[in-house]
C-alpha cells in the first residue's frame, strides 16, 4: 500500500488549513471559504511543489517495514520494521483537521520511533499498518515454533 504526504505535511499547508476554518462571516460566506478562494493558486503551487521530481515522497507499507521512499525512482529515505514499534498514534496538529490528515506516530512504549507528516485520512493507513504487522508477527512466531520443533 502507498499513501502520499498531503499538503497538510507543511507549515505553510497547515497555517493555511487553520485559515480555511474560520467560520465567521455573513450566511455562507464565511472568512475561510473566502480565504480558500483567494489562496487557490497558493494551494495549487503547494500542492505541485510536492510532485516536483526531486521532492516526490511517498509512504510505502511492505510486508516487512514502512518506508519513506524519495524521488521519481523512488529511493528509501527512512524506514521503520515492525518489530521497532507496538502501537501507532494519529497526531493531528492545528490545521491538518481541514484537510482530514493528521501525523501517524510509531512508538515503542512511550518512545517515538518514526513519523509520518501529513497522511491523508491517517486512521485507514494506521489500521493497514497494525493488521500487516500483526500478520507479520504471526508469521514470525510460526516460523520459530517451526525452526525450535527441527
Amino acid at each position: 500500500m502507498t499513501v502520499w504526504p498531503s499538503v497538510a505535511s507543511t507549515s505553510l499547508g497547515k497555517s493555511l488549513g487553520r485559515v480555511f476554518r474560520i467560520r465567521e462571516g455573513f450566511g455562507p460566506l464565511s472568512f475561510g471559504r473566502m480565504a480558500l478562494l483567494a489562496c487557490t493558486p497558493i494551494g495549487l503551487m503547494l500542492y505541485l511543489s510536492l510532485r516536483l521530481p526531486w521532492a516526490i515522497q511517498r509512504y510505502r507499507l511492505t510486508n516487512r517495514r514502512v518506508i519513506v521512499e524519495r524521488g521519481v525512482r523512488p529511493r528509501i529515505q527512512q524506514y521503520v520494521d515492525f518489530d521497532q514499534f507496538d502501537s501507532i498514534e494519529v497526531a493531528v496538529e492545528p490545521g491538518q483537521e481541514w484537510y482530514e490528515a493528521g501525523d501517524l506516530v510509531f512508538r515503542k512504549g512511550q518512545v517515538e520511533t518514526f513519523r509520518l507528516p501529513g497522511v491523508s485520512r491517517p486512521e485507514s493507513f494506521r489500521q493497514t499498518c497494525l493488521k500487516v504487522q500483526q500478520s507479520y508477527r504471526s508469521v514470525a512466531a510460526i516460523q520459530a515454533h517451526a525452526a525450535g520443533a527441527a
